[in-house]
């Protein structure tokens, strides 16, 4: 089987890459980034082009299955450019795969696709997909699932897979991470267990998360049942609200209004000190909590790692300045001492 996918380089697709090498079924893996890594792997024949701009069918000529996973997380400060990317790229590597004669198209959708929901009980794979509002990288996760509406539509032979799984965790992962969220101001050796004091306890403020390996093992299993079709959610217990965050953590839950914490993040946004919009507290607080059992009997996808432990292998990355081998990765990508960052505006380029 030929593979091919499309955003290699990042958190979730070195992840599937991975999980794809050692799966004896895939003959070949056809790596497409934007910017290639310097390393070469086995079974992997890399394809440098950008969604934006590049023909991307002939990359995936001769493809059993496409998996797009490219997608941009900021600048949240310049929405054209996000757009750009993840709405009209994903439109071009749909119609590709469509012009290469793909037999299947899996896609990372998102828990940030959903409209506002329940926290108290668990939503299955059918809960609205138009969004939060206020998000950014949630709109565009919503317009890509009317996009795949279409194309289901359009190309009901085509078997189209969405993996809509919450926040994605791993070492390897740490400085983009801190980029995309955090900023070059935070004293990252001090984000370890025990050193951080309190977390909020905001209204509705939970998450769920998911280690990338887990992730990747359900990309895996996506790409090889040929049954496997539609939205499948994807997350590890437990959700990660103020209790299991203090717990986890060995922290103390302090109450934080809601307000309060949307006006921090506004504030701090607006000065350029981090790179955190307030619609990314809108979204983790408005999106619902999912149900996995689709996941679980269909796929047959057990995640080997809790929410709280791929948390705990970020922050340890965090607090070690860990990367990954890739450009995205690379946990130098920020410049020396972070200069970069600082220079071109914390948040304000991709």
């Amino acid at each position: 089987m030929r593979v091919a996918i499309v955003g290699a380089t990042g958190n979730v697709g070195t992840a599937v890459v991975r999980a794809l090498q050692d799966d004896d079924r895939v003959g070949e893996i056809v790596a497409v980034a934007r910017r290639r890594p310097a390393t070469e792997a086995g079974k992997v024949r890399w394809v440098t082009a950008d969604v934006t701009r590049d023909a991307l069918a002939p990359a995936l000529d001769g493809a059993d299955v496409v998996v797009h996973l490219a997608w941009l997380i900021q600048p949240d400060r310049h929405p054209r450019i996000m757009e750009a990317a993840n709405v009209d790229g994903s439109r071009r590597v749909f119609e590709a795969a469509v012009q290469a004669e793909a037999g299947a198209l899996v896609v990372a959708s998102s828990v940030g696709a959903y409209s506002p929901g329940p926290k108290d009980r668990a939503v299955d794979e059918s809960w609205p997909t138009d969004g939060i509002a206020t998000s950014i990288y949630s709109q565009h996760k919503a317009r890509v699932e009317r996009l795949l509406d279409a194309l289901e539509a359009e190309h009901p032979r085509l078997r189209v897979v969405r993996l809509r799984p919450g926040l994605i965790f791993q070492r390897d992962a740490a400085s983009e991470i801190r980029r995309f969220f955090l900023g070059p101001l935070v004293p990252t050796p001090l984000l370890r267990r025990g050193l951080i004091p309190v977390v909020p306890r905001t209204d509705r403020l939970a998450f769920q998360a998911v280690h990338a390996d887990d992730v990747a093992d359900a990309y895996r299993r996506a790409i090889m049942d040929p049954g496997a079709r539609g939205a499948f959610n994807v997350a590890a217990d437990p959700v990660l609200d103020a209790d299991a965050l203090a717990a986890t953590l060995g922290a103390r839950a302090v109450p934080v209004p809601a307000r309060v914490l949307r006006a921090a993040a506004s504030l701090t946004w607006h000065a350029h000190l981090q790179p955190t919009s307030p619609g990314w507290i809108d979204l983790a607080r408005g999106v619902p909590t999912m149900d996995i059992t689709r996941a679980r009997t269909e796929l047959g996808w057990t995640p080997r790692r809790s929410a709280g432990d791929a948390l705990l292998e970020l922050l340890d990355g965090l607090g070690r300045g860990a990367g990954g081998a890739t450009p995205p990765l690379d946990r130098h990508a920020g410049g020396r001492f972070r200069g970069r960052e600082l220079r071109t505006g914390v948040g304000s380029r991709p």
